[in-house]
Formats: structure tokens, C-alpha cells, sequence
């Protein structure tokens, strides 16, 4: 049996009266600001509907946010309802950052008793500041020489286990941490906002900066590269007791502000909570072993008389090209970035695979990346090589070649049409850039695999057979794709030989 409730009449009319001032009530609205200044952007982002908004289901059920993250530090009353909070603080003032469990019974159990790895970051908070992060950066260590722009206050954090700083990433500290304890660390910013910012007439107006803070757990082999969360917030940073003042004259503005006005900004808080973000991408470090293709065990080369065959001679190493490929994966893509010294673009293209970034036009990465650094990053996409200013082509002379020379010159003396039996000479090409002596001392001895200091001097084959010490000047003079043949002869003081070209 259905069940239906009735209203008695009485009820009816009070609802009915009631339905009626609340349309009445809301029949004004817009009409005492005029037309133009009723904007449904600003309903929109009153706090009542914020947290309607942040109450609703994220798109992906399954994410798991096991952490946050507090800054004790007040939020500016300054700014907008619909913008990000921006926190001011002071140059070289610790400043607590309060690590928070924030799982649910039964999430990430794995962790349960282990140690997570947390990565704190000071980075850029404008684009145009991030595409040069790393000359902004650089020029900072050279006018700051053995300064970091981040820190953490040892002393007074709490719960931090083997802290970290590497000396060549002054913007980033780490550390280990158990969730289940407390966990507090006081980090400083020893850089300011208006260092980054171009001098102008009129005063300076520093640019934001962002905390990040990346969560990693541990994996099977025991490194902690398994990303957890990510979070961040907006920041600037003064001068000592620079950043109560901004927040005071802050204050004093607002409180000038009509009540309507005031509604348009967020309240300032007591403490700054960091905001879910996507993660920073890792740089990958080169480590110090062969790179592919180079063949460490190298062949002798033997300078004496009797030289081996050209047939025998050692191949020199192939070039080590990083030529980026259409079958590379966005994590390969972003280890060519950086290798390439397009680390400030890593971010722009975290989903970019080989094949997209071989896709982009000239004019696409000009605009996206500016001029000098598009017409960079196009080069090394299309692999283009610098030419040489200099290659030459040299062959190894021995026993072996003179005794086929003469089997050459017996057969075309009985046969006419002068059949070599498939007799060759083998070249090997030189490209030389700084067009000096010891640069072709260098080549000669990569070429053949061997120390530059087993060679003695180069001297050229002059009129009447005469040998000329190679100099500077006479490499300048040498013709594009000259061909020498090399030949050898034992120095007279120790081991090493004189290389002869003809």
C-alpha cells in the first residue's frame, strides 16, 4: 500500500505564502548594482558554493589523497574568491610545515609502519619565470655565491629523518618520515621576490614563487620512487619583517572596502593548507658509465715499421648521437629534455611522446618555448648537425699497400684495361673546428684508438720530399677535403712516433 501525506488546507496557504516572499525576495536582486555589475562568477564562488563544489565526487573514485599539508603561516586578505591564496613570508624566518596523515582506515596499508620520502621545492609560480628557470637560477648562485634559496631549520623540525641538500639543486631539500608520528619541519627561503623581477620606474613588484612538496613510498628495490601526493601553494617572500607589513597594509585596505566589496575577497587565514598538484617531474642524472656504442676496450695501433693493412685498422667509435626518435616514451622524452638543456620545458611536455614532439612545427615551438630557446629546441628535434669548418681524409700507408701498388702497376702493364683486382684505399674523414695543431693531434689519435701523447709531431710532406712541421697557420690554409696519406716514423728520444702526412 502506498502511503501519501496530505497537507491539511491551513499548511497549504503558509506554504503557498511562504513560496511567494521568497520570490519577492529575490526579485531585487541585481537591480540596486545595475546591470552590468551582477556577475553569477561571483555567486558562483561564495564559500557556500565551494564546498558544495569540493564535495562533490572527484572524477576518479579510486584517488587516494593520503596526506596534507599546513603551512603556519597567514593567507593575504587580498585576494580574490575565485584565485589562489597567496602567503607572505619573511627572508631567512623558519616557518612550520605540518605533515599530516590523512588516510582513510584501510588505505595504503603497505606504508603501515615504513618511512615515506618527502621533496621540498621552491619553484616559479609564472610561466614566463618557469620556461627560464634555469638561467633564473644560475644568475641567482652567481650574484649569491654559497647560498641556497631553500633550507630546513634542523633544530626545530620534528620527526625528520636523514635531511638532505644537494649542492647543485639550491631550491629543493629532502627527508625521510613515518606518517604515524608527528612530523613538523621549519624550512626557510633565503631568496626574495623581487630579486627575479626586472627593475622598472616606479618601484619593484615581486613576482610569486610555489611550495611544492612531493611524497614518494618505497619499492621493491627499496627506492623511494613511488609517487603518493603532491601538493603546493602560492607564496611570496620580502625582506626580514617585510612580509607583517605587506600583511598589515593588506589588512588596512580591506577594512576601507565597502561590505560589498569585502565579499568579493576571501577571509585570511590563520594557516595556508597546500592544494593537490600534479608531480614534479624527476631529473635524471647521467652517470658515469659508457655511453652506448663506445667500445671501451680499444684495439691497438701499432706506429713502427711494418704498419698493419688499412683492412686491420681499428674502426673509430661511432658518434654518440641523442637524436630523439619517433617510438620514444614521454619518460624518454623527458630524460632527451634534460640531457638537451631544455630542463625548463619538462613540465610544458610531460605528456609529450617522441613522435608529438617531432610533430610541432617551427612556429609551434617558438611559441610555445620564445624565440632563442624554440629555434634551439627545434634544431635538436631535427637532429641538425653544425658543419665543420674543416674535414679532411686520411689513410694509413703500410708495406701491404706498397707491395699491392706494385702488383697494380705489373698487371696493368699485361692487361689494358688496367683491372685492379678490387685494390682499394680505405680513408677515414677528420672534422676539425678550432683549426689547430693539437686539435689534429687529438683527432688522429681518437681516430686510430690511441693517446694523443704517444704522438710526437705532424709534419707534411713538402717540394723534394722535405718534412714541414704542421702549424696553426698551415692547417687554416688546408683545402676543404684534402687527402693525405699517413706515415710514421720513430721518434729518436723515447717511444713515441712522428706522423707524416703525404
Amino acid at each position: 500500500m502506498a502511503w501519501a501525506l496530505k497537507l491539511p488546507l491551513a499548511d497549504e496557504v503558509i506554504e503557498s505564502g511562504l513560496v511567494q516572499d521568497f520570490d519577492a525576495s529575490l526579485s531585487g536582486i541585481g537591480q540596486e548594482l545595475g546591470a552590468g555589475a551582477y556577475s553569477m562568477s561571483d555567486v558562483l564562488a561564495l564559500p557556500i558554493f565551494k564546498q558544495e563544489e569540493s564535495s562533490l565526487p572527484p572524477d576518479n573514485e579510486n584517488k587516494i589523497l593520503p596526506f596534507q599539508y599546513v603551512l603556519c603561516a597567514a593567507t593575504s586578505p587580498a585576494v580574490k574568491l575565485h584565485d589562489e591564496t597567496l602567503t607572505y613570508l619573511n627572508q631567512g624566518q623558519s616557518y612550520e610545515i605540518r605533515m599530516l596523515d590523512n588516510r582513510k582506515l584501510g588505505e595504503l596499508p603497505e606504508i603501515n609502519g615504513k618511512l615515506v620520502k618527502s621533496i621540498f621545492r621552491v619553484v616559479f609560480h609564472d610561466r614566463r619565470l618557469q620556461y627560464t628557470e634555469h638561467q633564473q637560477l644560475e644568475g641567482w648562485r652567481w650574484n649569491r655565491p654559497g647560498d641556497r634559496i631553500l633550507d630546513i631549520d634542523i633544530p626545530m623540525s620534528v620527526g625528520i629523518i636523514d635531511p638532505r641538500a644537494n649542492p647543485t639543486q639550491l631550491n629543493t631539500v629532502e627527508f625521510l618520515w613515518d606518517p604515524a608520528k608527528r612530523t613538523s619541519v621549519f624550512i626557510q627561503v633565503h631568496c626574495i621576490s623581487t630579486e627575479f623581477t626586472m627593475r622598472k620606474h616606479g618601484g619593484e613588484k615581486g613576482v610569486p614563487f610555489r611550495v611544492q612538496i612531493d611524497t614518494f613510498k618505497e619499492n621493491e628495490n627499496g627506492e623511494y620512487t613511488e609517487h603518493l601526493h603532491s601538493a603546493s601553494c602560492q607564496i611570496k617572500v620580502f625582506k626580514p619583517k617585510g612580509a607583517d607589513r605587506k600583511q598589515k597594509t593588506d589588512r588596512e585596505k580591506m577594512e576601507k572596502r565597502t561590505p560589498h566589496e569585502k565579499e568579493k575577497y576571501q577571509p585570511s587565514y590563520e594557516t595556508t593548507i597546500l592544494t593537490e598538484c600534479s608531480p614534479w617531474p624527476e631529473i635524471t642524472y647521467v652517470n658515469n658509465s659508457p655511453s652506448p656504442g663506445f667500445n671501451s676496450s680499444h684495439s691497438s695501433f701499432s706506429l713502427g715499421e711494418g704498419n698493419g693493412s688499412p683492412n686491420h685498422q681499428p674502426e673509430p667509435p661511432p658518434p654518440v648521437t641523442d637524436n630523439l626518435l619517433p617510438t620514444t616514451t614521454p619518460q624518454e622524452a623527458q630524460q632527451w629534455l634534460h640531457r638537451n638543456r631544455f630542463s625548463t620545458f619538462t613540465r610544458l611536455f610531460t605528456n609529450f611522446s617522441g613522435a608529438d614532439l617531432l610533430k610541432l612545427t617551427r612556429d609551434d615551438v617558438i611559441q610555445i618555448c620564445g624565440p632563442a630557446d624554440g629555434i634551439r629546441l627545434f634544431n635538436a628535434l631535427k637532429g641538425r648537425m653544425v658543419r665543420p669548418r674543416l674535414t679532411i681524409y686520411v689513410c694509413q700507408e703500410s708495406l701491404q699497400l706498397r707491395e699491392q701498388q706494385q702488383q697494380q702497376q705489373q698487371q696493368q702493364q699485361k692487361h689494358e684495361d688496367g683491372d685492379s683486382n678490387g685494390t682499394f684505399f680505405v680513408y677515414h674523414a677528420i672534422y676539425l673546428e678550432e683549426l689547430t695543431a693539437v686539435e689534429l693531434t687529438e683527432k688522429i689519435a681518437q681516430l686510430f684508438s690511441i693517446s694523443p701523447c704517444q704522438i710526437s709531431q705532424i709534419y707534411k710532406q713538402g717540394p723534394t720530399g722535405i718534412h714541414v712541421l704542421i702549424s696553426d697557420e698551415m692547417i687554416q690554409n688546408f683545402q676543404e677535403e684534402a687527402c693525405f696519406i699517413l706515415d710514421t716514423m720513430k721518434a729518436e728520444t723515447n717511444d713515441s712516433y712522428h706522423i707524416i702526412l703525404k
